[in-house]
């Protein structure tokens, strides 16, 4: 398979990688993060919006989009770039994720997921074919493959089987695609390392999955429950084992501080709705920590969100009007927050490359990690 990923520096101090894949859409550089479009919409924002923060790729997700309004449509109506109308790559989940957080309306089989719907109760399934077909119809740059996310706690057996079964599923996606010339046409399969809290297994994932040659690679089951330090040790346990010439995802997470942490052990590639979710009700991101719109304390503050920062919230905007728009409840107050804490994400990244790039990294992100949570705890 052709190279498509190309890694341009590693940070000496950590494990930290400075790289770009290349997409039928574009051209990423990494370490990047990618803003949640879970309905094929980034919520309170449109395309013009993320493109004027820089957002190079975003999320869709398989699930939801076949529930409602089902990729056929979508396919006919030109594929899911078309139809969001977003020109940049697209990265869709493969709803497996879904299938672990909506356990009371699902069965796991060995051939796939049977599932009621969310929304109307109605049976589906989910295999590597239902899958791949439905990613194929929205026109994905970046499919992930089906998989099994373990709960957390779980017991060794329970994890040992949905590694093995993960690894049976990632392995028929990858002929799937294989078959129907979604990998020969320059789409990119992802695969999905699980193993929970077990050390062996995560390495057993990582090494199995990497002899399949997928374009890349994820590390899943982690932000599940677990506290941070075994979240972060689970990365730790995964990342090298994974090839190092193809890209690696950390999926569904996490805290700017969290993010600089996983790029020291080698991820380059995050998602996370937690940017959008906290801005809808009020909150916004600075280097000293995440703050509370609502407070008192802003009634009157005429600064920006973060002087400095240049996006359209911090250009033209006081914490005083935002927190006007919050306490009134208005909708700009969502994409305006949403907007600024989606360019937060993006320029924090934006800073990690050129630090992998300078040599520092190491020292840049510990003291940008130290004034974050020392902001935190001081409640900024």
């Amino acid at each position: 398979m052709p190279a498509h990923f190309d890694l341009l520096k590693t940070d000496t101090g950590t494990a930290a990688r400075r790289g770009r894949l290349r997409t039928r859409h574009g051209m990423i550089e990494t370490p990047i993060f990618m803003p949640v479009g879970t309905q094929g919409t980034v919520k309170a924002l449109t395309p013009a919006q993320l493109h004027e923060i820089g957002a190079q790729i975003i999320l869709g997700n398989t699930y939801h989009l076949s529930l409602r309004p089902g990729s056929e449509l979508i396919r006919e109506l030109g594929g899911l770039h078309a139809f969001m109308g977003w020109n940049g790559p697209i990265l869709t989940d493969s709803g497996g994720f879904q299938a672990f957080s909506l356990a009371k309306l699902r069965d796991i089989r060995e051939d796939g997921i049977a599932f009621s719907s969310h929304i109307d109760g109605a049976k589906h399934f989910l295999g590597p074919r239902e899958v791949m077909q439905i990613q194929s119809d929205l026109g994905s740059d970046i499919a992930m493959v089906i998989d099994e996310c373990p709960p957390w706690p779980c017991t060794r057996d329970e994890c040992q089987r949905a590694v093995d079964r993960s690894l049976r599923w990632a392995k028929e996606c990858r002929q799937i695609a294989t078959d129907n010339g979604f990998l020969a046409a320059g789409h990119h399969v992802f695969a999905i390392a699980q193993g929970s809290t077990f050390d062996d297994l995560r390495r057993e994932a990582a090494e199995s999955l990497a002899a399949l040659d997928l374009p890349g690679y994820a590390v899943g089951g982690v932000s599940v429950g677990e506290p941070e330090p075994e979240m972060l040790k689970q990365v730790g346990a995964t990342t090298p084992f994974l090839p190092a010439d193809k890209p690696r995802y950390t999926m569904g997470l996490g805290t700017p501080p969290q993010i600089l942490k996983m790029i020291a052990l080698g991820v380059d590639m995050f998602d996370c709705v937690h940017p959008t979710r906290v801005a809808r009700n009020g909150a916004a991101f600075t280097p000293d920590g995440l703050i509370n719109v609502r407070n008192e304390r802003y009634r009157t503050d005429r600064a920006p969100l973060v002087e400095g920062l240049d996006n359209y919230t911090c250009r033209h905007f006081s914490r005083a009007y935002l927190r006007h728009l919050v306490m009134a409840n208005e909708i700009l107050a969502s994409t305006l927050l949403s907007l600024h804490n989606l360019h937060f994400y993006l320029d924090l990244v934006a800073q990690a490359r050129a630090h992998i790039e300078a040599g520092d990294f190491a020292s840049w992100s510990r003291a940008w990690i130290e004034r974050y949570e020392a902001g935190e705890a001081a409640g900024v």
